[in-house]
């Protein structure tokens, strides 16, 4: 015995700590607590005498997060939202309730302004706007019938639904909390040595297998950006700073596309031959064995000596090149350099995430000074489209209302506005619209089963939570889930309302029966309306971020857009927002994301030999800005790309070369560089067949 319960005892330990079975306990623990918290809600509805306490219910299965600070944020962005609709709605109702269309038109107008917003924040405080949209909805379409009580109505709606929140914040806070900070710095961490694989993997020219890295990277600075938004409400003590937290992001968006040019050079003069090739070389090498080694005890001594052999490399090469080669590698010295300070950076802002002190700058690090953090795309012509879809969708179905005099289609009106706005901020939001109403077919299901089997016997609280226990515990481990959230919500927010759990048990068939019509026919036609009014293809989606990424290079190389930071962080959002939606088109797009990096990487040289035509003067000014100006055009334009543009790309390339040798040695050795990252990033190097300009598909 004595020998045999350590070892059972460990591998009851392994088999826990297996992913899936630590997945399945945090979904249990999520369940409970979240069960709890609606109880604790139902009961002080109950006591204070709130005519629909369900509704503090359903508040807390929507607000609450499997951590404890996305709860709490979650909590406060719905009280904003519910507080601002709710006030619009009795803004809105008795003013225009005598014209019932015009009552419409302007409730549905500020559901889709409300989404139009929502979808240009693209934060988790959109949420907000989300909430101040459908409780609009929810509040303001059955008030049509007695515009009398809105106001009552909506101020006991906030009431109920700031109890649920309150209960659901102080349970998921205080009750064995998760902590969203832990959390965050382990994706951190994971993240940045990520990053050093990616830029070792670089140095090998290994593009096949960088590409999926840069993707993730991509993928994960979004994710990041994501749960940041939730820190400054999470529970932990000590929390990240928020301006280390973008420098990192700026250091890490800057390593993205630098990781591409190197491996372009370093493939490049595998190939070619360079004055100085053995010692570049082993700079290669030594800077693999530094990014391979994990947090020695010389870390950052070692990556300043880098630096400087970097550098040094960089200098003899640079001036007195003539070789193009030579300078392709001082070029990639230079690059080399730039790397090892970002990485280096990387590890001793995340050494000093929660240091009390201000971030040390220019000084200690080699990245930008300043930090600018993440920047997200948004598209107020895709915004309003979805806006007006939503509208559209919602005023389809209110004229069925007023034509057929239907008394339940007030309700059903609310329903459809709450989908519209809720599933609104995807491309194709139909199979989320589908699995809720998969969702709901259970939750009318179990509803039944409880208004007129099993509550009829309760007579009291305590029984009362028994008997809804095991249906909410089912409902809220499936909610915390991703793939089956929405099948949940149509659960957890069905039950409540059609069982009629208010302040005493009523057990009207008709009426459930009606209610359930009502949300069928709501969801039904909602998925109809959103099929052909919110659903944006998938090419459409992937052509307008093209078209919206070769538009801003061509902005940049007149001038516009001179943030290099804002500009780098805004296209690696867009190659975010580009990945799922390639998986969904599979193959037909396979070189999208390495054409959008090439733009990153055309916009930001284009934009830095802008900066520099201020300092030059006559014939190399105007070829400068004459080739910047073509680059303009030609992907202002969309033109076609055919090898004729990459071999005159190519030869005006050569041309400006040649004329930088009579320049200022300054300005030389700069404009030298910035021409041979222009010629990689148009993939004119070496021959024009080598490389393609990024093309609309």
């Amino acid at each position: 015995m004595t020998r045999t319960c350590p070892a059972a005892r460990q591998a009851l330990t392994n088999f826990l700590r297996q992913p899936a079975r630590k997945e399945d306990a945090d979904a249990i623990l999520f369940s409970a607590k979240s069960f709890a918290a609606a109880m604790l809600a139902y009961y002080v509805s109950l006591r204070i005498g709130l005519p629909k306490p369900f509704w503090a219910i359903v508040t807390v299965y929507i607000v609450s997060q499997t951590s404890a600070g996305a709860s709490l944020s979650r909590g406060v962005y719905r009280f904003a939202g519910t507080f601002v609709g709710a006030i619009a709605t009795v803004a809105i109702v008795p003013n225009f309730v005598n014209d019932p269309i015009v009552c419409c038109m302007i409730l549905a107008g500020w559901i889709g302004r409300c989404l139009f917003l929502s979808l240009l924040d693209r934060t988790p405080r959109a949420y907000a706007f989300v909430l101040a949209g459908y409780t609009t909805s929810l509040i303001g379409f059955p008030s049509v019938l007695d515009p009398g009580a809105v106001f009552d109505t909506a101020s006991l709606r906030v009431q109920e639904i700031c109890i649920g929140i309150l209960c659901a914040v102080l349970i998921h806070r205080y009750v064995w909390p998760k902590p969203m900070t832990g959390l965050f710095t382990g994706k951190l961490s994971a993240m940045l040595q990520d990053a050093r694989r990616l830029a070792s993997v670089a140095l090998t020219a290994s593009s096949e297998e960088n590409r999926q890295r840069r993707e993730q990277l991509a993928v994960d600075l979004l994710m990041l950006q994501g749960l940041a938004t939730h820190l400054p409400y999470d529970s932990a003590s000590a929390r990240p700073r928020r301006e280390t937290l973008q420098l990192i992001h700026d250091r890490l968006a800057r390593l993205l596309p630098l990781t591409s040019e190197i491996e372009d050079r370093v493939r490049s003069l595998n190939i070619e031959r360079v004055a100085t090739v053995d010692e570049l070389t082993a700079l290669i090498i030594d800077v693999g064995g530094w990014i391979a080694v994990e947090k020695p005890d010389d870390q950052h001594a070692e990556a300043a000596r880098l630096i400087r052999r970097a550098r040094s490399i960089q200098k003899r090469l640079g001036p007195d090149a003539t070789m193009p080669a030579d300078r392709v590698g001082a070029n990639l010295a230079g690059h080399l350099a730039e790397m090892i300070g970002l990485l280096n950076d990387c590890d001793k802002l995340s050494q000093s995430m929660t240091a009390s002190g201000r971030v040390r700058k220019a000084a200690a690090l080699h990245g930008p000074e300043l930090a600018k953090g993440y920047v997200y795309h948004r598209d107020p012509w895709m915004a309003a489209r979805a806006a007006l879809g939503a509208m559209v969708s919602i005023l389809g179905g209110c004229a069925f209302w007023i034509w057929s005099a239907w008394p339940d289609g007030g309700t059903a009106v609310s329903i459809l506005g709450v989908c519209c706005t809720l599933f609104g901020n995807v491309d194709t939001p139909v199979p989320f619209v589908v699995k809720y109403i998969v969702g709901s077919i259970f939750g009318v299901l179990i509803s039944l089963v409880y208004s007129f089997v099993i509550l009829p016997h309760v007579t009291n609280f305590a029984v009362l939570v028994a008997v809804l226990a095991p249906a909410f515990l089912f409902a809220g481990s499936l909610q915390a889930r991703a793939p089956t959230a929405f099948m949940a919500m149509g659960i957890t927010l069905t039950i409540p309302i059609l069982s009629g759990l208010g302040t005493s048990y009523t057990g009207d068939f008709a009426a459930s029966l009606n209610m359930a019509i009502a949300l069928f026919v709501a969801v039904g036609f909602a998925a109809v309306s959103m099929s052909i009014f919110q659903t944006v293809p998938v090419d459409v989606s992937i052509n307008r971020l093209l078209h919206l990424s070769r538009r801003d290079v061509g902005r940049r190389a007149l001038g516009g857009a001179p943030n290099e930071a804002r500009w780098t962080s805004l296209m690696i959002d867009r190659t975010a927002l580009l990945l799922p939606r390639l998986r969904a088109a599979r193959k037909a797009y396979a070189d999208v994301v390495d054409d959008t990096l090439r733009l990153l990487r055309i916009g930001h040289v284009a934009g830095q030999l802008r900066k520099m035509v201020p300092q030059l003067k006559g014939e190399a000014r105007a070829a400068i800005d004459g080739l910047l100006t073509e680059i303009a055009a030609h992907f202002r334009g969309r033109r076609p790309t055919t090898p004729a543009v990459l071999i005159d790309f190519d030869q005006r390339i050569e041309r400006l070369t040649a004329m930088m040798e009579h320049c200022s040695p300054k300005s030389r050795l700069r404009i030298f560089d910035l021409l041979i990252d222009l010629r990689f990033a148009l993939g004119a190097s070496g021959a024009a067949g080598k490389g393609a300009l990024p093309h609309d598909h």
